[in-house]
């Protein structure tokens, strides 16, 4: 089977985790490859303007494969220096490529994300979840420490003492509690999943694409920025909009009160 499944629909990609024997995976090779490219090819594109993630069958993504873990298979056995090369080299090139992503990305959290199942909703820019879902930052119930990134991705979602606590129990976050702590925006059934993040991903896909993915870059940036800086980017940024077909097309369709039409020029 392939490890992820895409499919295009007019401007939005949905990504699919196709792992279903072991609720999503995304530790081995072929799953992260997939991802990699997925995203590369997303960037390069000029039809993909959102991006949708979500899981088959009843969990978004259990992280790790226990069954790896526990056999040493892979990268999991090696001595600890090439392990870690091992992690920077396979399961950590997943938050690379997501966080380079300009094309915005929603994931629709359909079940459990848990350990680095979990880090992966987190690397999207928004999150929907299923009232069946929840969410663990589980490495230390395993012994282990978050080790694609979740240490920087949940502090910056939730804060500081929230991300304490998941990380440091381990314990499980429901959908309720994570829409009130901010780390989803929306719960909705599980048959309405999709949709509602449908319902998000085409009013992102409706804009300019060249705005929407410098305004995320700019977002991304923030994090790590000064002020001064970031408002040094912005001036490029906004100078570079100025100049493209679609904000004059803005412009005129907002002053003949009619809707736009975009090409990404």
């Amino acid at each position: 089977m392939q490890p992820l499944l895409r499919e295009l629909d007019g401007h939005v990609e949905t990504w699919t985790l196709n792992r279903p024997e072991s609720r999503n995976a995304i530790t081995d090779g072929e799953m992260i490859d997939a991802v990699e490219q997925a995203a590369a090819e997303a960037n390069a594109s000029t039809v993909v303007r959102c991006i949708i993630l979500t899981g088959t069958g009843t969990a978004f993504s259990s992280g790790g494969n226990l069954n790896d873990i526990a056999t040493g298979k892979g990268y999991f056995g090696m001595e600890p220096y090439p392990q870690s090369n091992g992690y920077r080299t396979g399961i950590q090139r997943i938050p690379k490529s997501i966080y380079s992503l300009d094309v915005p990305i929603v994931a629709a959290v359909n079940g459990p994300a848990v350990g680095a199942g979990c880090d992966l909703a987190l690397m999207c820019d928004v999150r929907v979840a299923s009232n069946t879902a929840f969410f663990a930052e589980s490495f230390v119930k395993l012994g282990l420490v978050p080790g694609d990134g979740g240490a920087w991705f949940l502090p910056r979602i939730v804060g500081y003492a929230r991300a304490a606590e998941m990380t440091l129990t381990g314990g499980r976050v429901k959908a309720d509690k994570a829409l009130e702590w901010g780390l989803v925006s929306q719960v909705v059934a599980p048959e309405d999943l999709l949709a509602a993040a449908r319902v998000i991903a085409d009013e992102i896909a409706a804009n300019p694409p060249h705005a929407t993915r410098m305004a995320k870059r700019l977002l991304r940036e923030s994090e790590r920025q000064s002020l001064e800086s970031l408002l040094d980017m912005s001036a490029t940024m906004q100078s570079l909009a100025h100049h493209t077909k679609d904000h004059k097309e803005a412009i005129t369709a907002a002053l003949e009160k009619r809707t736009a039409t975009f090409t990404g020029e």
